[in-house]
């Protein structure tokens, strides 16, 4: 099996790679019968410099390869008829900006595994940048609050080479008293508990939040459990969260009213209710100063995300006035952390990271004859919707 790393080409740059030059040697050394080549890159977190120190061949014509790994989706122009790849796709809820490429990887006969769909059976996500996006995510939020109040300051995270570096800034900001919202339980929450660890926010429960004051930053955590509720029965009931997800309210706005940052990282999906709405943000009560939508899903869950962001300009102002965006860090409006690609502000972090999941997981079920787990991430195959994803046909008809 001959594999090889793509060259990352999508606009704005994203210089995350699926495969380290330590890892490509490692893989080698295990799997006799993989052989491993990369596409050279000027934008690249690891140089190409860094792949031929360790003996990997730099490679620009990719088309000998069985299986071509990226990161984030190939420009269509790029794509090589009837090979199979493993990419962020971003098109299993019918994406607008994506459906010309789902539409060309089905008429060229290529097979398309998402990493964002590969799953174990009991459907928990086997591969993901949500840690990282956590990290960053909350750092970023925490950094538009500095800047909106001007209680402290905190350098952009892009600016240094690894987290270790970013953590040293951290022992010289004092933060205000402030109480942070943080949403979900997965790899994104998990980054945010980290950096919330690092500036020593202390964690306290939903009724502390909710009923006290504090001398001391902290935040408090909510699950889907703690915001969904049955319209009825008014009880979170998981699986049926999931199959009926219109059948439930979102139970947010006693938060809203006592944080003054919200970091976002629960899973949003089209029927789901938004934490709060437009008109909710018009009332005298709604305290949120900062939201970091770590998830960003425009127009979703968020209703002030109206737009995602990048990482040299990660955060605009909206107005709860007149619903438009505003310069940012303006009295009377609510700021938005949106940026869509939060992870490649610590590329080389986020990449060993992602590589060693891959490594460990994903490459052995390659050599398989068969794998259920590569089944339940392939999105398309042989010029055509695999069965799981048939939903998918108007999309792409």
């Amino acid at each position: 099996m001959k594999i090889g790393v793509i060259r990352e080409e999508k606009n704005p740059p994203d210089n995350r790679v699926a495969l380290s030059p330590h890892q490509c040697k490692v893989v080698m050394r295990k799997f006799a019968d993989i052989e491993i080549v990369v596409q050279p890159s000027t934008m690249r977190c690891y140089s190409d410099k860094e792949y031929q120190d360790a003996d990997i061949v730099l490679q620009e014509d990719l088309a000998d390869c069985d299986i071509l790994l990226g990161i984030k989706e190939v420009p269509i122009q790029n794509l090589i008829a009837t090979k199979t790849y493993l990419f962020f796709s971003h098109t299993k809820k019918k994406q607008p900006h994506n459906k010309k490429l789902l539409q060309q990887i089905i008429a060229n006969k290529i097979k398309l595994i998402d990493y964002e769909c590969l799953t174990y059976a009991d459907g928990q996500r086997v591969l993901g940048f949500g840690f990282f996006a956590g990290i960053v995510g909350a750092h970023n939020g925490l950094l538009a609050y500095g800047k909106k109040t001007g209680d402290f300051y905190l350098p952009a995270v892009y600016k240094f080479k690894d987290f270790r570096e970013v953590i040293h800034q951290y022992f010289e900001v004092k933060l205000p008293n402030i109480k942070i919202v943080s949403t979900g339980n997965g790899r994104v929450s998990t980054g945010v508990q980290e950096t919330m660890n690092m500036f020593d926010i202390k964690r306290v429960s939903k009724d502390e939040f909710l009923s006290k004051t504090f001398e001391y930053p902290v935040y408090c955590e909510l699950t889907a459990e703690d915001l969904y509720k049955h319209q009825d029965t008014h009880v979170y009931h998981r699986r049926d969260f999931r199959n009926n997800p219109t059948n439930y309210y979102c139970d947010f706005a006693k938060y809203y009213k006592a944080a003054d940052v919200m970091l976002n990282g629960v899973y949003w999906q089209k029927g789901i209710a938004p934490f709060f709405t437009l008109e909710d943000m018009r009332k005298a009560d709604f305290n949120l100063q900062v939201i970091a939508d770590i998830t960003c899903d425009v127009n979703g869950s968020i209703p002030c995300n109206i737009g995602a962001t990048s990482i040299a300009d990660p955060t605009y102002g909206f107005d709860p006035k007149t619903f438009e965006k505003t310069k940012p860090f303006q009295r009377g409006m609510v700021d938005v952390m949106a940026v869509d690609n939060l992870p490649n502000e610590l590329p080389r972090d986020a990449s060993d990271f992602f590589g060693v999941q891959l490594t460990k997981i994903i490459l052995p079920e390659l050599l398989k004859e068969h794998s259920d787990m590569l089944n339940r991430g392939t999105i398309a195959a042989h010029g055509a919707l695999t069965k799981p994803y048939e939903y998918l046909t108007d999309y792409v008809s």
